[in-house]
């Protein structure tokens, strides 16, 4: 080996481990529900190097970049075996997504991917790509991994070589490394994304979200959250699903909105996180929100805060789709933790947390959206003379 190969060698091997390990810092709290992190807890610097350059120097003499990444984001999150794994959305330079695994032993930092990305089978036809996976750990003893699984619009014209066919891909697992795949989710929607798994049965049946779309970017008459039921897992079908939460007229949510990941459990109801989109004169913007749906009837909204619950700030308005978040990925610690991963611009992962009393505070406290601006100054006036006797 010579002296510069071995030179370069070493840099790319100890900036990496550097990356790695450096300590995120949680930053202060200015609405008293989350906290931020300082530092993005995945980047596309942090994927393997054996993944990306070749280290036999006959081969590579200049130990080049062999294959290239762009982006690690939207991942599924699940505690496993007292680590915190992510599903990530990783995508290469050739813009092809796959799914891996990177672990943490604090949720916050020095995540680092497993040895290989996930070797992710084929159902029948073949997937044009796989992206944002949501993982469910459910009743009958699997982990459930549902992604969106896309394929060319054979109806397209000749000339259209970007329109799509969005389906609701289905795989399960037992150990996160070896991946069964199931036929796609079959509802009457012609589109299906942003698709979870409920972690229970309900009327002896598996229930998702869903998401009705009539095309692969517009909602058309579809689009809010939806909920149905599947008698069984192997052959998903939903005959019939309502809409739970509907988009809305001028809010963050008007032009279509999807669930993020599976629900979280409370004592007053299901936790839910979801992604809100509406347009700007700089294009989509797509933020999170949150709302609540009841313990025994979780298709049913009890609370709804009005509003964005985070919307993306600094740099994580800038990446390959700017002013987006999104989040398909949070964990609840035994201690009431929650930790809520979240992408910024379909370019990065980051983690904020929150206790799970808080987020619960909010949703059943905020003031629901009464979608006109007379009320918004009704609800600001309120809050005023509610506080002039502790100024």
């Amino acid at each position: 080996m010579n002296e510069i190969f071995k030179q370069r060698q070493d840099e790319l091997k100890s900036s990496h481990e550097n990356l790695i390990k450096k300590r995120n810092i949680k930053l202060f709290s200015k609405n008293g529900i989350y906290n931020r992190f300082q530092n993005p807890v995945l980047t596309r610097d942090h994927i393997p190097l054996h993944w990306r350059f070749d280290f036999n120097q006959e081969s590579n003499p200049y130990l080049m970049e062999r294959i290239g990444f762009n982006a690690t984001f939207n991942a599924g999150a699940i505690k496993w075996e007292d680590k915190f794994i992510l599903a990530v959305r990783v995508e290469g330079n050739n813009r092809k997504s796959i799914f891996a695994l990177a672990e943490s032993p604090n949720g916050i930092d020095n995540f680092r991917f497993w040895d290989r990305p996930v070797t992710m089978p084929e159902w029948n036809e073949a997937d044009g790509n796989i992206y944002d996976m949501r993982l469910t750990r459910h009743d009958d003893g699997y982990i459930y991994g549902v992604f969106c699984a896309e394929r060319k619009d054979k109806d397209a014209p000749p000339a259209d070589a970007s329109s799509a066919i969005a389906a609701a891909g289905l795989a399960r697992t037992k150990d996160l490394i070896n991946w069964e795949r199931l036929p796609d989710l079959i509802t009457s929607s012609p589109q299906q994304r942003n698709v979870v798994l409920f972690p229970h049965f309900v009327k002896d049946q598996y229930a998702f979200y869903t998401r009705p779309q009539d095309g692969f970017i517009e909602t058309g008459a579809g689009g809010g959250i939806g909920f149905g039921l599947s008698p069984n897992i192997v052959n998903a079908r939903i005959e019939n699903d309502i809409i739970v939460d509907p988009k809305h007229y001028h809010t963050i949510y008007e032009v279509k909105n999807g669930l993020g990941p599976a629900p979280l459990k409370t004592d007053k109801g299901w936790l839910q996180l979801a992604h809100g989109v509406r347009n700007t004169a700089a294009g989509l913007r797509y933020t999170l929100y949150m709302f609540m749906t009841d313990l025994e009837e979780p298709w049913k909204v009890i609370y709804k805060p009005g509003g964005h619950f985070m919307g993306p700030l600094g740099h994580e308005r800038v990446g390959d789709v700017s002013n987006v978040l999104f989040s398909n990925g949070w964990i609840l610690d035994e201690d009431g933790t929650v930790y809520i991963y979240y992408a910024s611009s379909d370019t990065r992962m980051h983690v904020a947390t929150a206790h799970i009393d808080r987020l619960v505070d909010y949703c059943v406290h905020t003031p629901e959206d009464k979608y006109s601006p007379a009320n918004s100054v009704k609800d600001i006036n309120e809050l005023i003379d509610k506080n002039k006797s502790f100024m």
